[in-house]
């Protein structure tokens, strides 16, 4: 599975990592000022993180990348760009959950299914790139809602990429978006996603 659904997945349940600092160093007297020298390491290790390390972090694994369903390729570089075609929320080759936001999904399985939208581009990526630590910034986001007629939340289903994006690539995951209702998507996809990436 790509997406891990265990509580701990999601930030809101993951404990302060601040707390968890104090839990590893320990209480008490700091002889030689050996807590503080750790509390520095901690803080040097935490700015070399990797993406992928991120996403251990967030209890994810990166999935192999989507086959095409017709004739086109899941990611294409253009000088230092890399547009991924647009993604759907495949998990082992099967969508979790088809149909309309609105009617058959709620927001909330809407934005999930982003997310995990947002993770295959990811893949998409790295397969062109070899390494998602070079992906400068990530400079265009597209979410694709199949929608109910009187659906107008789509920015809030998008903000399942968006998120995951900021996540595992921290400030590079920082990007321009459109979220986009539809009437349907490929297979009864719910989400689509698609991503312009600036990569070294």
């Amino acid at each position: 599975m790509g997406v891990s659904h265990r509580p701990g997945a999601d930030p809101q349940h993951q404990d302060d990592p601040r707390q968890l600092r104090r839990r590893r160093l320990g209480a008490g007297p700091d002889p030689a000022g050996r807590l503080a020298g750790a509390a520095r390491r901690l803080l040097q290790e935490g700015e070399a993180v990797t993406p992928e390390q991120r996403l251990a972090e967030l209890g994810l694994t990166l999935p192999e990348v989507v086959p095409p369903l017709a004739a086109y390729v899941p990611a294409m570089r253009t000088g230092d760009l890399v547009y991924t075609s647009g993604q759907v929320p495949m998990v082992e080759g099967k969508l979790p959950l088809v149909g309309k936001v609105g009617a058959e999904l709620t927001v909330d399985e809407g934005r999930e299914m982003a997310r995990i939208c947002a993770l295959n581009a990811l893949a998409a990526l790295k397969s062109e790139v070899g390494d998602l630590g070079r992906i400068v910034r990530i400079v265009k986001a597209v979410v694709f809602v199949a929608s109910d007629p009187g659906f107008t939340g789509q920015p809030q289903v998008a903000n399942g990429a968006s998120e995951l994006l900021a996540e595992v690539l921290g400030e590079a995951g920082r990007h321009a978006r459109s979220a986009v209702g539809v009437a349907s998507l490929p297979l009864d996809a719910p989400v689509e996603v698609e991503l312009i990436a600036e990569v070294s």
